[in-house]
C-alpha cells in the first residue's frame, strides 16, 4: 500500500508514538496516508482508538521485523 508520509516511532513509550503521529497527521491534506512504525506494543491498542476518536482510518496494521506498522487516512 502507498503512502504519503511515514513516521518512525521505534524506541518511543507511550504517550510519545500518539503525541507524535497526531502532530504528523495534523501536517497532513485529507486524504493522505501517514505510515507509523512503532515498538511500543501499546500502540497496537491505542492507535485504532487514536484513529477512531479522530475519525481518521486505520487502512492497515501489522508486525514486520519486530516492529509495529500502522497506515491512517487522515479525515
Amino acid at each position: 500500500m502507498t503512502f504519503d508520509q511515514e513516521l518512525d516511532a521505534s524506541g518511543l513509550a507511550c504517550p510519545m508514538p500518539i503525541v507524535k503521529t497526531k502532530a504528523a497527521m495534523a501536517k497532513l491534506a485529507s486524504g493522505e496516508v501517514l505510515r507509523v512504525w512503532s515498538t511500543d506494543s501499546g500502540t497496537l491498542d491505542d492507535m485504532p482508538t487514536f484513529a477512531e476518536h479522530g475519525g481518521h482510518a486505520l487502512l492497515a496494521s501489522g508486525e514486520e521485523g519486530g516492529r509495529y506498522y500502522f497506515l491512517l487516512k487522515k479525515a
